[in-house]
Formats: structure tokens, sequence, C-alpha cells
């Protein structure tokens, strides 16, 4: 079973209202600050379309579901409180973290698209 860093009875209600998102392990457990997300297409209603990441997942590590989960996004802004001002962003929307800590748009270029 796995450990979360932030217990869920600690979780506040930040975010609520967005849906589910996917965020691997390396942000929930080892407690790796969010370095990059992006929203796609949902395909489901549930389905936010953000993809959260810490950025040092590979391609491998991404694909094996014991390393990710589908969360409330809710649960996401916990550990990241400064995603919630983005979380309206459109579908194609894409946001990686400045070595100062601010969100830099990304939105434009298609880096990000390999890591879908």
């Amino acid at each position: 079973m796995k450990k979360y860093l932030i217990p869920p009875e600690q979780l506040r209600p930040l975010a609520e209202g967005h849906g589910m998102c996917m965020a691997p392990d390396t942000i929930l457990v080892t407690g790796l600050p969010i370095a990059r997300m992006y929203r796609v297409m949902p395909t489901v209603w549930m389905d936010s379309g953000w993809r959260f990441l810490a950025g040092c997942e590979t391609g491998e590590y991404l694909s094996n579901p014991r390393y990710n989960g589908i969360y409330d996004v809710n649960v996401i802004a916990n550990y990241s409180p400064d995603i919630v001002e983005l979380l309206d962003s459109p579908p194609y929307s894409a946001y990686e973290r400045a070595e100062d800590g601010r969100w830099l748009d990304v939105s434009l270029t298609t880096d990000w698209l390999t890591l879908a």
C-alpha cells in the first residue's frame, strides 16, 4: 500500500469540482515538486484532462500503472497550491516551472507532447 506524503484526512478543499487527473508517485509519494502540467482533451466525463509531472519520469516509469494514479485534482492542489490559478486553462494548455518557481506557459511549443 502506498504511503502518501499528505494523508487523506489532511487534504484541504483547494480545488474541488475540477474532476480527476493523472499524477505519478514521484509527486505524491516521493514528494518531488510539480515541474510540468499539461491538459489534454478529456475523453470521459470525470477526466479534467490534467496531467502533472515532476519532470524526471521516464516513459517506462509513466507506462507502469504501479507508479501512477488517477486522483481528484484537489489532491494534487494540496501538494502544489500554486496550480489552482491555472486549472481553468483550456485543453492543450501546458505549463513548465521556471527556475524562480513561476509557471511558464509553454502551450505553443510541442515539446510537452512527447510527455503524453
